[in-house]
């Protein structure tokens, strides 16, 4: 089973950039896709991002599309969400996924196997 680790979280202003890294232990993640959700207080987890084994495929959720890049570096067992213009409304915490049937569309919680523990990102106005 794979152990996720993301960090990268901070307190940043409006438009500011940040990147999140998913640092993968106990097997490779070639066999998974790999996805970002998040999740802000007293609202449910949301798709945020997603990219297919080899990395050539990536899927996003609307409010972050044109703005977050996801990819992922295979040889480092490491995945990341660069994120761009940021806005208030992207203060949450933030999770990253693996999925072992290569969904990189899928959009569910529960369609991903395993979970890290989360990396906050708080943006101010």
């Amino acid at each position: 089973q794979v152990q996720l680790v993301e960090s990268g979280g901070g307190l940043v202003q409006a438009g500011d950039s940040l990147t999140l890294s998913c640092a993968a232990s106990g097997r490779s993640i070639t066999v998974y896709a790999m996805g970002w959700f998040r999740q802000a207080p007293e609202k449910e987890r949301e798709f945020v991002a997603a990219v297919s084994v080899s990395g050539t495929y990536t899927n996003y959720g609307d409010t972050v599309k044109g703005r977050f890049t996801v990819s992922r570096a295979n040889a480092k067992n490491t995945v990341f969400l660069q994120m761009n213009s940021l806005k208030p409304e992207d203060t949450a915490v933030y999770y990253c996924a693996a999925d072992r049937g290569n969904g990189w569309r899928n959009t569910l919680p529960d369609e991903y196997d395993v979970w890290g523990q989360g990396t906050q990102v708080t943006v101010s106005s």
